[in-house]
């Protein structure tokens, strides 16, 4: 099937956080859950998301994360599930108790450099953001979460390396 031109041609941005944490170029929308086979279920069966690309691995304080990862046109789509030490920034928002649970975890934004990313820590801190969460994996992506309490989930921001593109580059797309 070919490729559709875009319905409508959306304006260009600067990308600039400093303007604003909703300023750099969004690219991610992410949930969490207690049951990601179940979540995927969901996202193939019923929304059409068929095709993933998994990820996973040990978190720096001693727990698991898993990820599932899809390219929608121009937006990929996060499904994450985390357990043991270091879990709580991946699924501490999610209802406790029995049954399957999946919130909206966060939206995730690249930043294209690091004037961009001093920007962005900046702006943060202009406005009194908590970061919870950064990390930097050297040759790949440096990473954070910053929690805006009104919006009710996180915002994302990645700053890839050439390693990091390529990755992003050869997610499953859909």
């Amino acid at each position: 099937m070919a490729e559709r031109e875009p319905l409508l041609h959306r304006p260009g941005s600067d990308w600039n956080p400093a303007h604003g944490l909703l300023r750099a170029e969004h690219f991610q929308m992410a949930w969490a859950t207690n049951d990601i086979e179940r979540a995927k279920e969901l996202l193939s069966d019923r929304l059409g998301i068929r095709n993933f690309t998994p990820l996973g691995g040990a978190l720096a304080a001693g727990g698991e994360i898993r990820v599932e990862l899809a390219w929608v046109g121009t937006i990929m789509y996060e499904l994450l599930t985390a357990s043991g030490p270091g879990s709580e920034i991946y699924v501490g928002r999610l209802p406790q108790g029995e049954g399957f649970a999946m919130k909206h975890h966060h939206l995730g934004y690249f930043i294209h450099d690091a004037a961009q990313w001093a920007a962005l820590e900046d702006e943060a801190a202009r406005a009194g953001w908590a970061m919870p969460h950064k990390s930097v994996n050297p040759g790949f992506i440096t990473s954070c979460f910053i929690d805006v309490p009104e919006l009710a989930h996180y915002l994302e921001y990645i700053m890839p390396e050439p390693a990091g593109v390529e990755f992003f580059q050869n997610v499953a797309r859909n």
